[in-house]
Formats: structure tokens, C-alpha cells, sequence
């Protein structure tokens, strides 16, 4: 699966000259944990996440008799985008591999990748489009689903189709090893399945 089959879009974004009261109204509005940062050419330039508005907003209870903590809130925070944002920031192509975008996400621990056409952004990944995308297809839609996606290889009689857990087994009536390893790539691409295997075995019993 590529990431354009899974991206959310159009992607809400926040100006960099946006308020950090603004920017908290608009992930909580509309549930969302991160937003990209765009400039005045609308570049992708940033991303602003629940932790960065968080951080220095939250002081201490001030009957706490805690001199460190009474100075580390004492600063004013940042009230605009731009000086409280994450940067740089990773992102990747709607051509991407979600394997490839899962593994940023995952090693990089984020919660939101954007997804970009050059610097413009044109949706983002959120790990809930990656649970979405591989945990919960229907295999009986999924079966379906690549079925028809074969048939534009060959007639459909040809391919015995069954997915479990999102996990595809692809039997070809024919012998055709080039054929197969197609198969095989078609089904991966499929939104929602998680693997393929494809292998032949004679439609004659005898």
C-alpha cells in the first residue's frame, strides 16, 4: 500500500503566525493530536503536536513550596506557532510505501506525518489511518477486493483467493512463476491486506 491510499485529506494545517490558543482549539475541535505548519508560500515548515502547546502551560499548584518547578513555569510560553512548533519535520510522498511511513512513525514516535507534493502538504498519516488501514478490513471485502484486481491480469477462474487477518493466499491454476510474483504485488497493494503469497497448484485433479 502506498501512502496515498491511506492518508487522511485535505489535511487541516496551522500558519505559522497562528496563536498557540488557536492551534489548541483547532486539535481539540477536531480530535486531532498534531497538525503540519505551513509559511506564507505554504510550505511545510513544521509541526505543532499536543506536547508543544502543552509545554509551559501547565504550573505548578502554587501552594507547592517548590523553587525549581516556581522557576521553570515562571517563563512566559510561546504564543505563536512558529516559536512553539516541532521543526524540522518528517514527512513523506504520497508514492511513499506505508512500511516505510509505519517505520518513521514508529521509530521516530510520532502521531502525525504529513504528507507532501514537494513542500506542499496534501494529507497526513495518523497512526489511527495505519490501524485503520491494515486491522480493520473486512477479509470477505478484502477476498473480493482482489479478485477483481486480478482479473485485469488474467480471466478470474484463474485465481482461488482466500484472506485471513488481512493475510492473503493467492492459488494460480496456471503454471506462470512471472505471473504469480504479479499476483502477488497486486494483493499487497490492496488496501488492507498485510501480506501476500500466491502459488500453483493444477485445477485437474487427476
Amino acid at each position: 500500500m502506498l501512502a496515498r491510499d491511506v492518508m487522511s485529506h485535505p489535511a487541516m494545517t496551522v500558519h505559522t503566525s497562528t496563536s498557540c490558543t488557536a492551534a489548541a482549539q483547532l486539535l481539540v475541535e477536531n480530535g486531532f493530536t498534531a497538525a503540519p505548519v505551513i509559511d506564507d508560500d505554504d510550505r511545510l515548515v513544521g509541526i505543532i503536536t499536543e506536547a508543544d502547546l502543552m509545554r509551559g502551560r501547565v504550573p505548578p499548584d502554587p501552594r507547592r513550596r517548590d523553587p525549581y518547578q516556581t522557576a521553570r513555569y515562571g517563563r512566559r510560553p510561546p504564543s505563536t506557532v512558529a516559536a512553539a512548533m516541532t521543526t524540522p519535520v518528517e514527512s513523506v510522498t504520497p508514492g511513499a510505501d506505508i512500511a516505510d511511513a509505519a517505520r518513521i512513525m514508529l521509530d521516530e514516535h510520532l502521531r502525525c506525518l504529513p504528507i507532501v507534493d514537494g513542500l506542499t502538504v496534501v494529507g497526513v498519516i495518523t497512526r489511527r489511518d495505519l490501524l485503520r488501514a491494515i486491522i480493520t478490513h473486512d477479509d470477505k471485502a478484502l477476498t473480493a477486493d482482489i479478485v477483481n484486481r486480478l482479473a485485469a491480469l488474467d480471466r478470474p477462474d484463474r485465481w482461488n483467493v482466500s484472506v485471513q487477518a488481512g493475510v492473503a493466499d493467492i492459488t494460480d491454476h496456471v503454471d506462470d512463476a512471472e505471473d504469480r510474483t504479479a499476483a502477488e504485488r497486486i494483493a499487497s497493494s490492496t488496501p488492507g491486506v498485510v501480506h501476500a503469497t500466491a502459488h500453483y497448484e493444477t485445477s485437474d485433479p487427476f
